[in-house]
């Protein structure tokens, strides 16, 4: 009822959860911060989504992994005999598109708080921006931090192209590190192109040859316009990071490939 977890969204590849010890040490960095106790190992859990995948039939999926905190506050419940509850799903795949119309909020990420950047499940503001962008028929919405620069939208990162410069918010910005993010900050690259985190406004995406964002599911999908008002497309090059990013993942599933199920 207090929202009080963690949780993440993988991307199921072919029967492989994809980055997943990423995902595993982002999840109990922010369980650590949030005091929420992990109820199992990380081998276990990989273990736990694999039977999930397996019984949902879902080998290509989205699978969300959710962490509660059952113990702490007036409002503990009696006989509980859980630290914690694990709470896993999946869900199809969404057909995401390119050159997505994505509004603003300011004021929306204190980049200074002691929390900024951990993926709680105090989701409801995001949530409500998101649902209020696409009632103006947005797909997204950029997050402002508290000095007006970009921090993130509701669920993706924010990536700007200056000539061979490829620019994305810090994490002190008040963004989450998402996994992908930094696949393409420290593993994945595009001959010609330099990947690194800056500071980032609105009006300097504005100003960018093209604007993408990242996230686990989403892969790489370039912005079409931002309140309305068009930018820059550059096809070739969010086609190069694409096929980057497919190439890697390609190759880690191949990495990665379970045998028969028993």
């Amino acid at each position: 009822m207090n929202g009080w977890g963690v949780f993440s969204t993988l991307r199921a590849e072919k029967g492989v959860l994809f980055e997943y010890g990423r995902h595993w040490a982002r999840m109990t960095r922010d369980a650590k911060a949030m005091g929420v106790p992990m109820p199992c190992g990380e081998k276990d859990l990989e273990e736990r989504l694999h039977r999930l995948m397996d019984a949902n039939d879902a080998p290509d999926a989205t699978v969300r992994v959710v962490v509660v905190r059952n113990r702490g506050g007036m409002w503990e419940g009696s006989g509980i005999d859980r630290d914690s509850d694990l709470i896993a799903f999946t869900a199809p795949l969404k057909p995401w598109k390119d050159g997505i119309a994505v509004g603003v909020q300011p004021h929306a990420r204190y980049a200074a708080g002691e929390f900024a950047g951990a993926k709680v499940l105090s989701w409801a503001m995001n949530l409500r921006w998101l649902e209020r962008a696409q009632e103006k028929g947005y797909d997204e919405v950029l997050l402002l931090n508290e000095h007006d620069a970009v921090a993130e939208c509701t669920s993706a990162n924010v990536f700007a192209k200056f000539d061979r410069q490829v620019l994305t918010p810090p994490l002190s910005a008040g963004c989450l590190p998402g996994v992908t993010r930094q696949l393409l900050l420290d593993t994945i690259h595009v001959d010609g192109y330099h990947v690194r985190e800056e500071s980032l406004t609105v009006a300097d995406l504005y100003r960018a040859d093209v604007c993408f964002i990242t996230s686990s599911t989403r892969d790489v999908r370039a912005i079409g316009s931002i309140e309305g008002e068009a930018l820059q497309q550059d096809a070739a090059f969010i086609a190069a990071f694409q096929q980057a990013f497919g190439e890697y993942l390609a190759l880690y599933v191949a990495q990665h490939k379970r045998g028969p199920r028993p």
